[in-house]
């Protein structure tokens, strides 16, 4: 049975479609056939930073619809083995997303998965809650900003009270992924210090992404960041995927601990 992991926040722009791309990616370099569904019906993202777009014929709503099959609407990733996309519709709007539907899509790919990985919306309305609904785990993707921290820990809300573990009376598996981490700006007050993100949302650290100008460029190239090699922005996702799988890896790109924006405002 597939494990079924959204990568979602509440706040847009902090990194969630990038953050999915390269997990997704990591997953099935790592050989677990995976796929990746872009749950930002309207926008549609996902497919540019695959570098799938031009491949795009029928889509998640499609599916959802039932005007195409999985196998239709499944682009098999031609870099990476045991990778597969699973586009947003650009013409639709959230409302062509139903419970329903999408339990249905998600039980047909468990079939023939082991990791299908939700990348969600921004906000907290319908998509996004249908995108978190049948998680198993959750990568909780957050800037070291008050404003982000504050809506991921909205969205922990909705992790608690609106899924269908919750229902069941389970819980999700959370985990925090901090984004566009720059060391020196924490140091300067100007940013908050991993040390203060956790604090306040209170769930265990499986990543810090260095901010880098290579993750704009991965994009613009059509690229998971994890794929460009050596850089620390790859290097950091590769930690997250390891991590992720169960590897004991060491947090790199980023000092010793230091207060920042948090410590100062509060005397910490």
């Amino acid at each position: 049975m597939a494990q079924v992991v959204v990568v979602t926040s509440g706040k847009g722009g902090v990194g969630k479609t990038t953050t999915s791309a390269s997990f997704a990616t990591g997953l099935a370099q790592a050989g677990h056939k995976t796929v990746v569904i872009d749950f930002d019906v309207g926008l549609r993202n996902l497919d540019l930073i695959m570098g799938v777009e031009r491949r795009v014929v029928f889509d998640f709503v499609n599916v959802i619809a039932k005007e195409a099959t999985l196998k239709q609407a499944l682009i098999r990733d031609k870099r990476v083995e045991n990778l597969y996309i699973l586009a947003a519709s650009q013409t639709r709007d959230k409302d062509a997303l139903t419970e329903a539907g999408v339990k249905r899509v998600i039980e047909e790919l468990s079939k023939d998965f082991d990791y299908i990985v939700c990348d969600s919306p921004a906000g907290i309305e319908k998509g996004a809650q249908l995108a978190m609904h049948f998680a198993d785990q959750a990568l909780i993707v957050t800037n070291p900003e008050v404003s982000s921290v504050r809506d991921s820990d909205r969205v922990l809300g909705l992790l608690a009270s609106k899924t269908a573990k919750a229902a069941a009376g389970e819980t999700i598996t959370e985990h925090l992924v901090v984004t566009r981490y720059d060391p020196a700006r924490v140091a300067k007050g100007e940013m908050l210090a991993v040390d203060d993100v956790q604090e306040i949302l209170a769930i265990d650290l499986l990543a810090v992404i260095p901010e880098s100008t290579d993750v704009l460029n991965a994009s613009n190239a059509g690229s998971p960041v994890i794929a460009l090699g050596e850089i620390p922005a790859a290097e950091a996702y590769k930690d997250m995927v390891a991590r992720f799988l169960g590897e004991d890896k060491p947090h790199r790109f980023l000092e010793a601990t230091k207060k920042g924006l948090m410590g100062r405002l509060f005397g910490g």
